[in-house]
């Protein structure tokens, strides 16, 4: 598959099944080499954004944010050709949103509070010196900004 398939799939989809869709498709672009830990923790940061709706309404809006996410940062021709690394991706990103869903209390948090992240070997963003909050595999998680949900 093709990420601009992906990305034209998702537009013409129901949203929950696009956001889905998304949030698969960013945890195999950003870290289906990684362990499922750190998978997850790239998908919560997606979640945490989609909530605080700086970076759009929708987790679709949220990862083909301009230079954001994989999904903007890497060709359109780019082939998601791992089927078990896609597997495995799917399974993650339902999970991460069932997760999600539960009230703030009751959710299982890898990267508290984190708003970004970076693999370092492949990027320098300008704000790697904010706090860390965590590092699992290549990717470091950062609190670079105080990210509360939206107001109803």
């Amino acid at each position: 598959m093709k990420l601009a398939w992906i990305l034209w799939l998702a537009s013409v989809l129901p949203p929950q099944t696009a956001d889905s869709l998304c949030l698969s498709t960013t945890v195999y672009l950003e870290a289906r080499d990684q362990s499922v830990r750190g998978q997850k923790a790239v998908a919560e940061v997606a979640l945490r954004r989609r909530d605080s709706g700086l970076w759009g309404n929708t987790v679709c809006d949220v990862v083909t944010a301009r230079k954001q996410f994989a999904p903007t940062l890497v060709s359109p021709a780019t082939r998601l050709g791992n089927t078990e690394a896609w597997a495995e991706a799917v399974t993650i990103a339902l999970e991460a949103e069932r997760n999600w869903a539960l009230p703030a209390g009751q959710r299982k948090e890898i990267v508290p509070g984190a708003s970004h992240f970076a693999a370092h070997a492949i990027a320098s963003p300008s704000w790697r010196t904010a706090y860390q909050v965590a590092t699992i595999g290549d990717h470091t998680f950062y609190k670079v900004q105080s990210l509360k949900p939206r107001k109803s």
